[in-house]
């Protein structure tokens, strides 16, 4: 994805500008949560304050010790602890909502986009790496924002009041304090380029490892029918040894980061109290003073040293918003018209293809000039060599990809101006294998019509002949299908695919290889279901066995993207052309096994 490439580059700056833009629910009251921030703050620098009030006036003071006075300012003290604890509970609860309602809005924007993009497009990144997007990369951003984001915005706030504080007791001091940590300021922003860069990083090997191990579950069982478990644990290893280097690097650039806040920090403070010390022996500060500043010097340095931990999660969620936004950003090349696009109307379509002509990246046209008008309620099988572009004709059908070059029209409108709830509701493409969820086989036949009711299944399961094979099942509609409907053989899910697709009650079918791989009882099951189902509607059958297509009304024989023959299975066989060929080595095969 180009989009994602481009994402790559962008600024930390640019990349939490675009993020607060996809997620406002962040910036939501941020002038109240500042009014708290700040209340949470000062209270903290009232502690230093009291000390030296305490030591100046109430221990040490013209009068002599006054114990009332060091009571009052203790008490003073707890005043300010107390306001400052409930503030940070309300700053903390303000900010995790707010974080909690912009990261859900970013996860579901995220995931209705990777929905939105084409096959195609979905193709050009692993499962897992688009999965990262939605889970492990957001958790990132999560961290940050709601412990990273809270210590930035207090630190913040914290050195600006305490330099206000430690100007008013000694501006020399002040000075000093700044005149040590000016450098440090610098050395971070140049090692917060070096650790954003290392956290891209870390994120693509996060999105690596996700795929790897993904693709490993699902693949169990080839994985064991051909005995790579070695070979598989070994990819994996890979994958994890690449995330720990990635991490390693990483963390390894935080370390110098927070190791030079320390030296600084260690520094500072030797340095103030000798200046101090200077000062008090002359007379320009207090012992009172000086023991607060020391305090106030904590409280300046504390921030300084958080920031290098604060660097570590703002960087690793840069590079999580990076490639989040940039799943957001990749334009989906088969768009949903939406309110411009057109209803089409009700009844068996007609199909036009006008000149169409596809390619996939970086391939030769799978389709060349395509040709073809289908009349409304023709029942038509489409056969050829693989690869031949069976697949894609119907794939260009129901709108999963745009053709490179001419147009698609059904019922004389371009595809491309109808909109996705009609076209999804018209058309519909039963694949060589559907995907079952783990859910009841009832379930599962209804996901394609919301508020169907048991009544509406059943009536589908008899109406396809489907009756007997349903009662046959221990639990008949609510038997679990398991994952990815793994407890029912390979032509059951398909007989689930089909009587889904009935359900849905379409005008123009796509059977994609739905009759193949089957035993001979569940291929007259299949076979009956299609008559039924094929009744009265248009309907295009991608197969290989040609029982499909000697039953069909028309036939097209597709060749290195090109209709070579058009007609009748009888006509075709007399012919003694491309489908001849197919059709004799077909039942030479059937024959034999």
């Amino acid at each position: 994805m180009t989009e994602l490439a481009q994402t790559a580059s962008l600024s930390a700056r640019e990349t939490l500008r675009q993020g607060l833009r996809i997620s406002p629910e962040l910036r939501r009251g941020i002038g109240v949560t500042l009014v708290v921030a700040v209340v949470a703050t000062a209270g903290r620098l009232v502690i230093p304050v009291v000390v030296q009030r305490a030591m100046d006036d109430g221990i040490a003071g013209p009068a002599g010790a006054r114990p009332d006075l060091v009571l009052r300012y203790v008490a003073l003290a707890g005043i300010a602890v107390v306001v400052t604890a409930l503030s940070s509970y309300v700053l903390n609860v303000r900010l995790f909502r707010s974080s909690e309602a912009g990261l859900t809005t970013l996860r579901t924007t995220a995931f209705r986009h990777i929905h939105d993009l084409s096959m195609l497009t979905q193709n050009t990144e692993r499962r897992g790496s688009l999965v990262s997007r939605v889970t492990s990369d957001v958790d990132t951003i999560s961290m940050f924002v709601q412990w990273g984001g809270i210590m930035l915005l207090l630190s913040l706030i914290q050195l600006t009041l305490a330099t206000g504080v430690m100007v008013a007791f000694s501006p020399v001091l002040a000075v000093v304090v700044w005149a040590c940590f000016v450098p440090l300021f610098f050395l971070i922003r140049r090692f917060q380029t070096l650790v954003g860069k290392a956290y891209t990083q870390v994120r693509a090997r996060v999105g690596d490892l996700l795929s790897a191990i993904s693709e490993s579950v699902v693949g169990a069982e080839t994985i064991r029918a051909y005995g790579v478990e070695e070979r598989t644990a070994a990819r994996v290893d890979a994958a994890v040894e690449a995330h720990r280097r990635a991490a390693i690097v990483a963390q390894q650039r935080s370390v110098y980061a927070f190791t030079a806040g320390q030296g600084v920090s260690g520094l500072t403070t030797a340095v103030v109290v000798v200046v101090g010390t200077w000062l008090a022996v002359d007379g320009r500060v207090s012992v009172g003073e000086l023991t607060a500043f020391l305090f106030l010097v904590q409280l300046f340095t504390m921030p300084v040293m958080q920031a290098t931990e604060i660097l570590n999660e703002l960087q690793n969620a840069v590079a999580g918003w990076r490639r989040v936004i940039g799943v957001i950003g990749t334009t989906a090349d088969v768009a949903d018209p939406g309110g411009r696009g057109v209803e089409l109307p009700r009844g068996p379509v007609r199909v036009d293809l006008d000149r169409v002509t596809f390619a996939y990246p970086g391939g030769p046209p799978a389709l060349r000039e395509l040709t073809v008008t289908i009349e409304p309620g023709t029942r038509v099988a489409v056969v050829g060599a693989t690869g031949s572009g069976k697949s894609t004709l119907a794939k260009l059908l129901c709108r999963l990809v745009d053709p490179t070059e001419g147009v698609v029209l059904l019922d004389g409108i371009d595809i491309s101006r109808v909109r996705f709830s009609s076209l999804r509701r018209r058309v519909v493409l039963v694949p060589q294998e559907g995907f079952l969820f783990d859910a009841s086989l009832e379930a599962n036949l209804a996901f394609a019509v919301p508020g169907a009711t048991r009544a509406d299944v059943v009536d589908v399961v008899h109406r396809l002949g489907l009756g007997d094979w349903v009662d046959s099942l221990a639990l008949g509609l609510d038997t679990p299908v398991g994952q990815r409907g793994e407890s029912l053989s390979v032509g059951e899910r398909q007989l689930v695919a089909l009587a889904r697709a009935a359900l849905a009650d379409p005008d123009l079918l796509l059977l994609d290889e739905a009759t193949s791989a089957v035993d001979p009882l569940t291929e007259v099951r299949l076979q009956r279901a299609v008559e039924e189902l094929t009744r009265g509607r248009t309907s295009v059958a991608i197969a290989h066995r040609l029982s499909t297509a000697e039953a069909a009304d028309d036939i097209l024989v597709v060749d290195r993207g090109e209709v070579v023959e058009r007609g009748r299975h009888t006509d075709l066989v007399a012919a003694g052309g491309t489908y001849a060929r197919l059709y004799a080595s077909w039942v030479a095969q059937t024959r034999r096994s």
